[in-house]
């Protein structure tokens, strides 16, 4: 995630592209460490929303999805969660192990996560969405529902809106990245399709001077019972 975003652009969101996303955070990666690992510090909402998630999983296996340099699922693993990380890069993923030890980390797409079907508890997707158009998350989150056990829950957070931002560089690193921008309907609309029963949809405001100043929307999700 980039410091900031250029105003939104006329555009159509392209379909995700495994191979560039990986490169480009391959290369902004130790950029990201020095400006994201931390910054769950300054964001109460969100530390609140995980201390929840946490209690609610227990002990159950946790996949933090798109984990970048591992901060949620450490934050997790403090909170007594059984928790792993993947990401689509393998710079990131060699980062989170050595930033975080104590916990797994694998390189994989979210499209193809490499988890057994109906083993997690509990599943983390902090903006590892927003690379995907939003006619391709009911895919996307039908396959990592399916890696949920009946009654886990899913946790993700987006940035609200309705248009595509490409900003060209992070932190002054050429990068061809679109972040996708996804609007409630459409977050309902993919969970419900996706076979997941919404628990709890939510908005904030940004956390000016913090992160990226950009509306968040945050939802919940339970895998079905039966």
């Amino acid at each position: 995630m980039t410091d900031s975003f250029p105003s939104p652009e006329d555009a159509h969101a392209e379909p995700h592209d495994p191979v560039s996303i990986a490169a480009d955070y391959d290369r902004v990666a130790d950029e990201y460490v020095r400006h994201i690992f931390g910054e769950l510090a300054g964001k109460p909402f969100d530390r609140a929303m995980l201390d929840r998630f946490a209690r609610l999983v227990g002990d159950g296996l946790v996949c933090d999805a798109g984990c970048g340099p591992g901060h949620v699922a450490r934050y997790l693993h403090e909170r007594g969660c059984n928790v792993f990380g993947i990401d689509i890069s393998p710079r990131m993923v060699s980062l989170a192990s050595e930033l975080n030890p104590m916990i797994e980390f694998h390189v994989a797409d979210l499209r193809e996560p490499g988890i057994l079907p109906a083993t997690l508890a509990g599943l983390t997707c902090f903006y590892s969405l927003i690379h995907f158009a939003a006619g391709e998350l009911v895919a996307v989150l039908t396959t990592l529902r399916r890696a949920m056990r009946p009654g886990g829950r899913l946790l993700l957070a987006v940035h609200e809106g309705t248009e595509p931002r490409t900003p060209g560089e992070m932190w002054g690193i050429p990068v061809s990245l679109q972040f996708n921008f996804f609007t409630r309907p459409e977050i309902e609309v993919a969970l419900t399709r996706a076979g997941l029963a919404i628990d709890e949809i939510v908005h904030r405001e940004p956390y000016l001077g913090v992160e990226v100043e950009t509306d968040r929307i945050y939802a919940t999700a339970i895998a079905p019972c039966a």
